[in-house]
């Protein structure tokens, strides 16, 4: 494209040439003042309107093209020539580098790194995690079906219990099937779409998790220390509200992560150095301002998992300091403590990786470190959780063997 004429005509071509523009913006442009009426996200205008702290930049950079397409009658620009000194002069008044400017674009997918970036070891991983997940799968799904089916586990603790089985299996599938996927796949790239929203389950997941278990602590204090008012208290329909209460607020907490991770603005490098979607490794190739999202998952997540934690552990205690007290027989207090110490093993191991995670500061600790303690509490637990279960529940293993005679 040859560039001559009158600055008016030099203007238009460049702004025919660079992007499609709107007309509300083309007017604000002319006018010198900042756009006030939606741009097409896919646009170059909207792009650089995200760089540029006011219109009198372009202004400034729109000269600086005139200098130079005057400089010869015989100069011609063509796109990508102009693009180039777009951003030239874009990184000189804004102070934004140009590496930084010539990776701005809309991201449409993402690159998962996995848990080791040593391939060697990804088929042995592959059969480690696959062999976990059916584990996982397997005995969550036999302590769903048993609960289900066996009416002498139709109580309130089972019933959580079986929320719990149901939630274990939910909690994996969010992570594992992508994360064995790309053990065997060279693309490893997953779409923003698909990021968020494997963003939006784990958390909400997780979070119904870590509240499913205070319930289920709570559960066990009535039935301990308020044996009386248990039948009352903990009656179907509490359950059921209980249950709905558990699956529903999580959701709206994982629900705002997920909106504000998907409004922040990505550029350079789409590698997240992770096995799957979370905010703090998304947070890390994000442009602009993160201070909100931080404060959120550091402040709020960090003071909803130490709330959570608090609570179940003050369950406990009262339980504890109740049994010593009021129990005489040992046989009684032996019985109490075996039925809580499943819930409560499950509790520590849930809580021991996460609350590292989340609450210890951004830099506190290294994304190698963040990968291994990620697999505790997506992969592992979850497949021990049936095991602790199965093991020292003489009820559990008790219907479980039972359901395996009628079969046989």
């Amino acid at each position: 494209m040859t560039v001559g004429g009158s600055g008016h005509h030099h203007l238009t071509l460049l702004l025919r040439s660079e992007a499609t523009l709107s007309t509300g913006f083309y007017i604000a442009l002319s006018n010198r003042i900042t756009p006030v009426l939606p741009l097409s996200k896919s646009s170059a205008a909207w792009r650089f309107s995200q760089c540029l702290p006011a219109t009198w930049a372009f202004h400034t950079l729109i000269l600086i093209l005139l200098f130079c397409t005057q400089s010869g009658s015989s100069t011609s620009l063509n796109e990508k020539n102009q693009r180039k000194l777009l951003l030239i002069a874009m990184s000189a008044l804004t102070s934004v580098p140009q590496g930084v400017l010539l990776n701005q674009t809309l991201v449409t997918e993402f690159l998962l790194l996995g848990v080791t970036d040593m391939q060697e070891l990804n088929p042995i991983l592959f059969a480690i995690f696959l062999t976990m997940y059916f584990v996982n799968v397997a005995g969550n799904g036999a302590i769903l079906m048993i609960v289900i089916l066996d009416s002498r586990l139709h109580s309130p603790m089972y019933f959580f219990l079986g929320n719990l089985a149901c939630l274990d299996v939910c909690y994996s599938t969010v992570t594992v099937p992508k994360m064995l996927e790309n053990f065997l796949s060279t693309s490893k790239a997953i779409s923003f779409l698909g990021c968020i929203t494997q963003l939006h389950f784990f958390h909400f997941l997780g979070s119904t998790e870590a509240l499913l278990l205070t319930v289920m602590a709570f559960d066990r204090f009535m039935a301990i220390c308020k044996p009386l008012h248990y039948p009352f208290i903990m009656n179907r329909q509490v359950c059921i509200q209980m249950a709905v209460t558990i699956w529903a607020i999580p959701f709206l907490h994982a629900l705002l992560h997920s909106i504000m991770t998907s409004r922040l603005s990505f550029c350079g490098s789409n590698h997240i150095h992770h096995f799957f979607c979370d905010v703090k490794p998304l947070l890390e190739l994000a442009c602009g301002n993160t201070e909100l999202n931080r404060w959120l998952l550091n402040s709020l997540t960090g003071s909803i998992a130490i709330g959570l934690f608090f609570l179940t552990f003050l369950s406990y205690f009262y339980i504890i300091t109740h049994l010593f007290l009021k129990t005489r027989s040992c046989s009684m207090l032996h019985k109490a403590l075996s039925t809580c110490a499943s819930h409560f093993m499950v509790v520590i191991i849930f809580y021991a990786p996460v609350l590292y995670i989340y609450i210890s500061p951004a830099s506190g600790s290294s994304l190698e470190e963040d990968r291994i303690i990620a697999v505790m509490y997506t992969v592992v637990t979850p497949a021990l959780n049936p095991l602790i279960y199965t093991l020292r529940n003489k009820e559990v293993r008790g219907a479980f063997n039972r359901k395996i005679r009628i079969q046989l």
